[in-house]
């Protein structure tokens, strides 16, 4: 077993995008993901990069997911001041909007040292231990991809989804954590194409809102000391 001396920090650019709308989000991992993958080529290291930001209320559909667990219709998006897009990441429909915290690394899975499993196995660790500070207490579940509550009984509740997309080793997409997120979006869809599941947030479990920074912080410590990262904001 190695001990902490033998562990090797691989550098990694943050940045906290703030409050983004969802396509320009998407143009900057796409460009981002050609350098690293450039790099990559080339031999070049260190080129990692973790983006941080909350969306203007948007549902996506990744590619195996069915336009049917989108429950409502063009009226009702308009009213909510939603968009409805398909994407290239895995997993079905979701909801991103303001007091979730969605994350999008671009990762070289070859410089961490990681396979695809493994890489969203530490995802979901770095957001169980994150949510352990706050004392709730989140699981895996088998065959549902994601972070859970309860799991296991009739009040299955899921408080961060993830959905990936990973191109010659470098991965981009990611995972939205519920922190204070209005929750009534989800009923406008079948979340992550279930009927049997709800949703929940941080806010909902505690009974209160909770500081968002204060929560994006400590997320950022969790995935450096889970993903063994040099953290390097700019």
């Amino acid at each position: 077993m190695k001990n902490n001396t033998d562990i090797v920090m691989v550098p990694c650019y943050f940045e906290n995008l703030g409050r983004r709308d969802y396509r320009s989000v998407w143009d900057l991992q796409e460009k981002t993901l050609e350098l690293v993958k450039d790099a990559k080529m080339e031999g070049r290291t260190g080129m990692n990069r973790l983006f941080f930001v909350e969306h203007d209320p948007v549902f996506t559909v990744g590619r195996s997911g069915k336009d049917s667990n989108m429950l409502a219709g063009a009226a009702m998006l308009q009213a909510k001041h939603a968009e409805f897009i398909h994407v290239d990441r895995g997993g079905d429909v979701t909801y991103h909007g303001p007091g979730q915290i969605v994350g999008y690394p671009v990762f070289n899975l070859e410089e961490l040292g990681l396979g695809v499993k493994a890489y969203v196995d530490a995802i979901e660790e770095s957001i169980i231990r994150t949510m352990a500070m706050y004392g709730i207490s989140c699981e895996r579940l088998a065959g549902a991809t994601g972070v859970w509550i309860e799991p296991h009984s009739s009040r299955a509740r899921k408080i961060c989804a993830i959905g990936v997309k990973c191109s010659r080793y470098v991965t981009m997409h990611g995972f939205a954590l519920n922190v204070n997120t209005d929750l009534s979006y989800f009923k406008m869809i079948n979340p992550c194409g279930f009927t049997d599941k709800g949703v929940t947030s941080m806010a909902q479990e505690l009974g209160s809102e909770v500081d968002f920074r204060q929560v994006q912080a400590k997320l950022l410590s969790v995935m450096a000391e889970v993903f063994h990262l040099d953290i390097i904001e700019y």
